[in-house]
């Protein structure tokens, strides 16, 4: 019913693996390869219609010094890390608090108020943009970074609690009620015992919503507007002008922004797969 795991293959396949496995890669990294080459070419290639080819000069510092001291992307990635990591906090923590009340406690109304969660989900952003928008500027909040860090937690509180309500009901119960036997509150039950164990889970979606909420340019050129609330993904057009665009530079800015997500998770890596996988196997 499921593929054999490749150590378990014929010799031949498991060859045949190795050997395709580095061409699907660079296949992959393609696109991320081209952007790279874009970034160390001279603007005068594209006005001569050299895309693909080899740069005719390496203008790589060159390209990169303008992006950090010619242009206002420092301002923009500062703005990304003002917006995404309040977010991270805000939501990872109304969403374990929320999970733990829906997966512990049976009350009436449980059911519904977890199907309210994962409704929401399930609803196109796209038609959210016209009143989100009006309301932010009815609560003053438009072109405001607490605009967007108010937004994101609202937006992404659903999918996280709808992550850790999951994982602690998965949680072994007779530890909760082997504290509540002590006469522990269920505060310090909260604090103390579930959330040791839902480390893993933390991080994982520490880092899925990192991820969601820096890379997001939807938002960003629908609530935001200028350096001083947009982030990095919007600011990036700042290189383009009404009659041309400065593609070096925008590819540079591109690798500039890519990086932090990057990083996120090769550093949170063994504790996002950990996350992910736990209670896959018994």
């Amino acid at each position: 019913m499921f593929p054999r795991p490749i150590q378990q293959q014929t010799q031949a396949r498991q060859i045949g693996y190795q050997a395709l496995l580095p061409f699907a890669l660079i296949l992959w990294l393609l696109p991320l390869i081209a952007v790279f080459i874009f970034s160390i070419k001279p603007d005068a290639d594209f006005a001569s219609g050299n895309f693909w080819g080899l740069p005719s000069s390496f203008e790589m510092f060159n390209n990169y010094g303008k992006v950090f001291f010619e242009s206002n992307m420092p301002r923009y990635l500062f703005n990304s890390l003002l917006i995404t990591v309040p977010t991270v906090i805000g939501a990872v923590a109304l969403s374990a608090m929320a999970g733990f009340a829906l997966g512990i406690y049976r009350f009436k109304g449980n059911l519904l108020i977890f199907f309210m969660f994962i409704a929401g989900n399930f609803v196109p952003f796209q038609i959210l943009m016209v009143p989100v928008r009006d309301l932010t500027i009815d609560l003053g909040l438009y072109d405001t970074i607490t605009g967007l860090v108010l937004f994101h937690v609202a937006f992404q509180t659903g999918f996280c609690t709808l992550f850790m309500r999951n994982f602690i009901r998965a949680l072994p119960f007779p530890l909760i009620e082997a504290a509540r036997v002590e006469g522990i509150s269920e505060i310090r039950i909260f604090w103390y015992v579930v959330l040791p164990l839902m480390k893993p889970a933390l991080a994982a979606l520490a880092v899925l919503i990192f991820t969601f909420i820096w890379n997001d340019y939807f938002w960003a050129v629908v609530l935001t507007q200028g350096p001083d609330a947009q982030p990095v993904t919007a600011g990036i057009t700042e290189f383009n002008s009404q009659f041309r665009a400065a593609y070096h530079l925008m590819s540079a800015g591109s690798i500039v922004a890519a990086l932090p997500p990057v990083a996120m998770f090769f550093l949170m890596q063994k504790h996002f797969i950990a996350g992910l996988t736990l209670g896959a196997v018994k």
